[in-house]
């Protein structure tokens, strides 16, 4: 026979789950609050010099990637194909080579794949750390019309998902 059950017994559950809520909703409430993109300028592999700053009032995709990475090789035709669907809505799309990748590798893929959009060399490694610090290939940012990241994604992108919210985000005014 078991002895009753203490009057408080229930108690400690329910405020465990109570906290755990708490707790969620400030997670949810910190991560869901849009972070402004770093203030960075970033070189492109022909030598033209591209501001964050100029890209306000545009969707923007900073994929950092490497040309020894193959999860960054295997996306890139989706991540063309992303491109050439919202190049003409507005999308700007910046590749930044991490500081490791040669820049002879960078450009030979560059132009052997005939990637549309801008590449650029993050030569010091500056670019990847004012972006969080950005370790692991491939990162990529969707930052808003307002300056701000909508969305961090550190592998492969859910491409289906990545393209609706493309869309929400051109389309916001």
């Amino acid at each position: 026979m078991t002895a009753p059950a203490s009057p408080r017994s229930w108690k400690t559950p329910v405020a465990l789950g109570a906290a755990l809520l708490v707790l969620a909703g400030i997670g949810y409430a910190t991560f869901a609050r849009s972070v402004p993109a770093p203030d960075v300028t970033f070189i492109s592999i022909d030598g033209q010099k591209i501001s964050t700053q100029s890209l306000r009032g545009k969707v923007v995709m900073v994929n950092f990637w490497a040309t020894s990475c193959t999860t960054c090789i295997h996306e890139m035709p989706a991540m063309v194909d992303t491109y050439n669907k919202f190049k003409g809505q507005g999308l700007e799309f910046v590749a930044v080579a991490m500081s490791y990748d040669p820049p002879n590798y960078v450009l030979n893929y560059t132009e052997t794949r005939k990637l549309p959009f801008k590449v650029a060399l993050d030569a010091s490694g500056d670019i990847a750390k004012q972006f969080g610090d950005v370790k692991l290939t491939p990162t990529t940012f969707v930052i808003g019309k307002d300056g701000k990241i909508i969305k961090r994604y550190v592998g492969e992108p859910e491409f289906p998902s990545l393209h609706a919210l493309l869309q929400k985000a051109l389309a916001a005014g």
